[in-house]
């Protein structure tokens, strides 16, 4: 508009003639540095208000070049390839500095320490809430085509549980569907006692047997021990087939118990296949486990004695870590990252001597990258600080004895509030379950499926058995950690290759979705590439509750039973649609 002003004033003086024009070239003289630098209150806010566009255009056009970036990690997330090394470059642009108010921390552990600077702490809210399950819950209830309505049966089934608590859990619990399938009277199961635990607990040490059979009476026969008439039948002992479909045992298993009289099992642990079972026995396996295998009373309450002291009696919220960085599980899997030589060669050493550990070469560092090492101490702290989770947060240890030199320090020297069954308990109120591992286990697993949080360092029985009970009791919030991309980003974050910044906001960015939240069990090539069923019972025993209105489900069998399946499908299309390949 000035400049508009200035020619028109040019205009005018060049039509004047002679005094006129001389006096309108003065005037014009003092008008120029007026209209070139403006003065008063109304030019300089006309002056501000041009400012202020400009930097309006200028942030439209950051957010705009923002969205792009992102949209592109989205892409390469569900393309599921070189991933991590396009997220960094393009977080590097992204991702801004965040407040200086950060409490820096130093991390040791057998790589040089380098120091770390928190991410700004998220709200309360959004680092315990748990994930949004929608209208999913369990379904766990009999059908009138469920009950049993006879207590003839073809014979005796009894089981050896093998393995730890949680293999034995779980074994047990599927021998209960397996008998429902064998018509079979089950025998109250024998324990191991001969794992690396050396656990002499029996059943009724470590369960409450009276509730198993009588909660699963209108499933099952259970009787405590064989009759007079059968205690000198010899049992047939058998192995059963592992990850056997339902007409296994109906069939080939059914036919020898009716033979025999009285089968013995050899082995309990993945003798039932995980998909391809109807609904009504994916139920009992889940009542079976859930609502039946109870343990007993005196652990129950000191589980929650637990619980409450690690609330510190105010609701505190606190994560449960399944550090499963133990002495056993290193020398099974072969990994040894952040081990000495001698401790490495320890591990070797005991993974030679036991038998039945089938693989006795292992190439640990190839399996770390690959994503199938338990996490260190260390990287669990690295975790948790990436995650967002405050230095003074609560953390109960769900593990037996951590192995090598340093132990936890990596991890106490981050979270100091570390706990667990014996630190939370005196000497004197712990002694009843010295040397019973599997009755400490059960308390460790109380704490852990009532935690606001669960974490676990290694898939193991136990991770599996806590998650799939936290799903199914309302989708209590666990992170699942994406080992595989967090190895390499911890790696070039060791080697100064990406910021802290850029580390944390990947990290952040991988695990927005692992949380727990429901997503159909997903099926693989074979069942040990499978989603378990124990770890995720939906589809089963988790059902869509909006879809129970104005129904009545044990008189509707089959009309729910296809609208399930329906809304599977849909499910899983989108999460296989959606989800990380590596997820």
């Amino acid at each position: 508009m000035r400049f508009m002003a200035r020619r028109r004033v040019l205009e005018n003086i060049g039509e004047l003639d002679g005094n006129n024009k001389r006096s309108h070239v003065a005037l014009f003289r003092r008008r120029v540095p007026e209209l070139m630098f403006p003065t008063g209150r109304k030019a300089w806010r006309r002056l501000f208000g041009a400012i202020i566009l400009l930097l309006t255009f200028s942030t439209v056009a950051r957010f705009a070049y923002m969205y792009t970036i992102f949209s592109e990690m989205n892409n390469s997330i569900d393309r599921g390839g070189g991933f991590i090394g396009h997220v960094v470059s393009d977080a590097r642009n992204v991702v801004e500095e965040e407040d200086a108010n950060v409490t820096a921390a130093t991390y040791g552990g057998g790589e040089e320490a380098r120091q770390v600077f928190s991410p700004q702490k998220k709200p309360v809210a959004e680092i315990w809430i748990k994930p949004n399950s929608g209208n999913y819950s369990k379904c766990i209830h009999r059908s009138i085509n469920d009950i049993k309505t006879s207590s003839a049966t073809n014979g005796y089934l009894m089981v050896h549980a093998n393995g730890g608590l949680n293999q034995m859990r779980i074994g047990i619990s599927d021998m209960v569907a397996i008998a429902k399938l064998m018509n079979a009277t089950l025998v109250l199961p024998n324990l191991d006692h001969h794992s690396y635990w050396v656990d002499k607990s029996n059943f009724k040490d470590l369960f409450d047997w009276e509730h198993f059979i009588e909660y699963l009476k209108d499933d099952i026969n259970i009787v405590d021990s064989l009759p007079p008439e059968f205690e000198k039948v010899k049992p047939y002992k058998k192995a059963p087939v592992s990850w056997s479909k339902p007409a296994y045992y109906r069939g080939d298993m059914a036919t020898l118990l009716r033979r025999h009289k009285v089968v013995y099992f050899t082995h309990s642990d993945s003798r039932l296949a995980n998909n391809g079972i109807g609904d009504s026995i994916q139920r009992l396996r889940c009542r079976a486990l859930y609502e039946g295998l109870k343990f007993t009373r005196e652990v129950e309450e000191f589980g929650q004695m637990l619980v409450q002291r690690l609330r510190n009696d105010t609701g505190q919220p606190y994560i449960a870590l399944h550090l499963r960085y133990e002495k056993d599980m290193l020398s099974f899997t072969g990994c040894s990252h952040n081990l000495t030589k001698p401790e490495a060669d320890e591990l070797k050493k005991m993974r030679y001597s036991i038998s039945h550990w089938k693989e006795k070469s292992i190439n640990g560092r190839d399996k770390r990258f690959q994503g199938l090492c338990p996490m260190t101490p260390r990287e669990v702290a690295v975790f948790l600080e990436a995650l967002g989770y405050p230095s003074d947060s609560r953390i109960y240890i769900a593990a037996g004895e951590i192995y090598g030199k340093n132990g936890i320090k990596a991890l106490t020297d981050k979270y100091p509030n570390v706990f667990t069954h014996s630190t939370l308990a005196t000497e004197e109120e712990i002694q009843r379950f010295k040397n019973c591992q599997n009755q400490l286990a059960a308390l460790d697993y109380i704490v852990a499926v009532q935690s606001d949080v669960f974490v676990y360092s290694y898939d193991g029985n136990m991770a599996k058995a806590v998650q799939g009970h936290r799903r199914f009791d309302n989708y209590r919030k666990t992170i699942s950690p994406d080992k595989h991309n967090f190895v390499q980003l911890i790696d070039q974050w060791d080697k100064g290759l990406i910021t802290w910044d850029d580390f944390a906001s990947v990290v952040r960015r991988l695990h927005a979705n692992r949380n727990g939240g429901p997503h159909p069990r997903r099926s693989g090539e074979s069942p040990k590439l499978e989603e378990s069923f124990y770890a995720n019972p939906f589809p089963g025993c988790i059902c869509d509750k909006s879809m129970a209105i104005g129904h009545d489900f044990s008189r509707h069998a089959t009309t729910r039973k296809k609208l399930s399946l329906s809304r599977y499908k849909v499910l899983e299309n989108y999460f296989t649609l959606k989800r990380p390949k590596s997820l």
